[in-house]
């Protein structure tokens, strides 16, 4: 025979009854266990009353089901204060046990939406939601890590109209959301750096070209080493010669397709696309030179995982580089110049490591795909939450 506890997935209950009644399938049971006092754990008890409660338990395949549980009220001679009868998976004033709330959550969790769920298991949609944060709130506390990551990656992403940016701080050795605070300025995330704790563990910080978040990681992470991100620093590169172009030659930088092969990197170019572009910088030789300065400059910023002695090499390049940009004439690349330079450690450390903010920006990409599927937040901290469990 089947026991109770495998049907109910209940701990410690007797089936008594059950019946089918309107498509609802009707379990009549029974706790078996011990009672005892929930204040003082005192076993010596009178009854008081008895009633009978009825509870919406998790579904038995496309069937609803209701529990029905017979609930006696004690009073404990020992401590003198009346209770009613507690249950195992059924928590104080609850009108559905835990399985049946954890089945819920998991389908909405799983991308049903919320009024589909509602219509389909006839529950409010507002209840829905509270138990969904519920849920996330129970999970969130099992996953959280107090302690910050050795390698951490800041970046910003757009939340709401209303609220703007939030950041995103995130752990890039172990490939998951440490935490997601709104705001990106200074002012904005002073507040909630200052209270944190165990920020001195924090070893590497990786940033883009954002003078708030450098000043941040210099303040509250001064024994952390700032690297810049390598894809940031490269498209603004890219960006400054494509508006040196967009002065030299108007008419071709409007040429989508040699725009494409102008950003690409060499090895990224075929044959007849490496003759085509040819062709064409033959007929603009100041373009030319320049072109081939960026390709330059490209393929050393691309330098990862150096030594020492090899990062002293690269850096002699690079400030030279850095200095022929800065007296160049033109306004785009002087100003790349002065960029490259405000940020000249960041980058010469950015050879020593192969991390980058590749992970937090993929992160990213699936809390768009959160917000897509809510049609939007307005509610951060629920947001919030929804991160911390979904992507970690």
């Amino acid at each position: 025979m089947i026991s109770s506890e495998i049907l109910l997935g209940l701990p410690g209950y007797e089936i008594t009854a059950a019946e089918e009644r309107s498509g609802i399938v009707h379990i009549q049971a029974r706790f078996a266990g011990a009672v005892c006092c929930p204040h003082c754990s005192g076993l010596d008890l009178r009854l008081k009353d008895r009633r009978r409660r009825r509870l919406r338990h998790e579904d038995w395949g496309l069937r609803h089901t209701l529990l029905e549980l017979e609930t006696r009220k004690w009073l404990c001679r020992g401590c003198g204060r009346t209770f009613w009868q507690r249950f195992p998976g059924i928590l104080p004033r609850m009108r559905a046990t835990e399985p049946c709330r954890r089945a819920v959550c998991q389908r909405h969790y799983d991308g049903i939406s919320r009024s589909r769920l509602a219509a389909r298991e006839r529950i409010a949609s507002a209840t829905i939601e509270r138990w969904f944060v519920d849920w996330l709130s129970h999970l969130c506390s099992e996953r959280v890590s107090l302690e910050w990551p050795m390698i951490l990656g800041i970046d910003e992403h757009f939340f709401s109209r209303r609220h703007g940016y939030a950041t995103t701080f995130c752990d890039l050795k172990n490939h998951k959301i440490h935490d997601v605070v709104l705001g990106r300025s200074e002012a904005a995330l002073e507040s909630y750096l200052a209270r944190v704790q165990g920020r001195h563990r924090v070893q590497v910080v990786c940033i883009d070209l954002a003078p708030a978040y450098r000043a941040l990681a210099r303040k509250y992470f001064p024994q952390a080493r700032i690297v810049a991100d390598r894809f940031h620093v490269i498209r603004t590169v890219n960006h400054h010669f494509l508006a040196c172009w967009k002065e030299i030659d108007p008419a071709g930088a409007k040429n989508r397709g040699l725009a494409s092969l102008m950003r690409r990197h060499r090895h990224n170019l075929t044959l007849q696309q490496h003759q085509r572009l040819s062709a064409y910088l033959r007929e603009h030789p100041a373009l030319e030179s320049i072109y081939r300065f960026k390709q330059r400059l490209t393929y050393l910023l691309l330098e990862k995982g150096r030594n020492h002695k090899r990062c002293q090499k690269l850096a002699r390049r690079f400030l030279s580089d850095v200095a022929a940009l800065r007296c160049c004439g033109l306004a785009p690349l002087v100003a790349l110049g002065h960029t490259l330079y405000a940020w000249r450690e960041e980058i010469a450390t950015m050879w020593r490591f192969t991390r980058n903010n590749a992970i937090t920006e993929g992160f990213h990409t699936k809390m768009e795909v959160l917000q897509r599927q809510a049609y939007g937040f307005r509610n951060f901290q629920n947001y919030r939450l929804r991160v911390k469990v979904m992507c970690s």
